[in-house]
């Protein structure tokens, strides 16, 4: 997003203007290498204020990362699977995946997913700050609290499924999101969230829905922002990771940093480079080596082997 809007390079090591409270920034493949990152998703985002345009958006999106790894093709790789993380990362690369941000770049057309899952993207989004064909947000223009998800909505997930496209059931509402759970027959994210019993906000979500996902393979990305975590601290982090275990098993958590997602990110986690505090940290809570594994990267690498993508994305 931030390349196509104000044309930054991903191929630069970057210093934010204001360090500890910088919205964007936070990314850059030098700092993903120094992070030890073998991979990081991409999130595709439109803006509906407009009734057209929001899947232009996107391929526009797709169209300037693609362009930035021809710049440095040996250090960022496009990739759709876990073999493609792999391969990436003996040849000293780091994988770049794809994923969409809401249903709104779809624009009511379900072929559009057939469109998207070619480009090589990974996951959508059901929903987003706004309602949609699908469904409605957990906040944000058009909520509806009682409200599930459409007709629509149903053979989207369906449609993602056929198409090799992970559903990601961030953003929407508690029941579009049981709604969805039922309807899958394969693993769902929640690609970026804190969890309501470690701090009670409505960005996060409950045990109930922690279940859900676990019951269906799944993982779920804790958010390293503040406001959703309940402080600043790095242990707020490791405050939902574990919260996340205790609820619905080891092989349900993974990193979902919302990292130059216009948030502020916890100070210790301030960019790419920081993640090895967060491995710290996790340590420090009295965690074992494979748990941790699990978090970092097998729970991830798991998801995207149970759903492999298509051959010719």
């Amino acid at each position: 997003m931030w390349s196509r809007w104000i044309g930054y390079d991903l191929g630069v090591r970057h210093e934010p203007l204001l360090p500890r409270s910088a919205y964007l920034g936070h990314v850059d493949v030098p700092r993903l290498a120094e992070g030890g990152i073998g991979a990081q998703f991409f999130g595709l985002v439109s803006l509906p204020v407009a009734d057209r345009g929001l899947g232009r958006a996107v391929d526009e999106q797709i169209d300037s990362l693609e362009s930035q790894i021809k710049g440095f093709p040996t250090r960022l790789r496009k990739v759709t699977s876990a073999e493609g993380i792999e391969k990436a990362e003996a040849d000293g690369a780091v994988g770049a995946l794809l994923g969409i941000e809401g249903a709104h770049a779809l624009e009511g057309d379900l072929d559009r997913v057939e469109h998207f899952a070619r480009r090589g993207v990974r996951y959508l989004g059901l929903l987003h700050f706004s309602s949609n064909q699908a469904g409605f947000p957990a906040y944000g223009k058009g909520r509806r609290d009682t409200d599930g998800l459409s007709a629509w909505g149903k053979d989207l997930v369906r449609r993602c499924e056929a198409e090799s496209v992970i559903v990601d059931l961030a953003h929407i509402n508690r029941p579009g999101f049981f709604e969805a759970c039922a309807l899958a027959t394969r693993p769902l994210i929640v690609s970026h969230t804190g969890v309501s019993e470690a701090y009670d906000h409505w960005r996060n979500i409950d045990d109930d829905q922690l279940r859900a996902i676990a019951a269906k393979g799944g993982a779920v990305g804790i958010i390293f922002c503040p406001r959703f975590l309940g402080g600043k601290s790095i242990d707020h982090v490791v405050r939902h990771v574990r919260h996340v275990i205790d609820v619905a098993g080891e092989d349900t958590p993974a990193l979902g940093s919302d990292w130059d997602g216009m948030i502020i990110p916890t100070p210790d986690l301030r960019d790419a480079s920081h993640l090895p505090l967060l491995t710290d940290a996790l340590i420090r809570s009295g965690l074992g080596e494979r748990t941790i594994s699990k978090i970092l990267r097998r729970n991830a690498m798991r998801v995207l082997r149970d759903c492999p993508p298509r051959s010719d994305s």
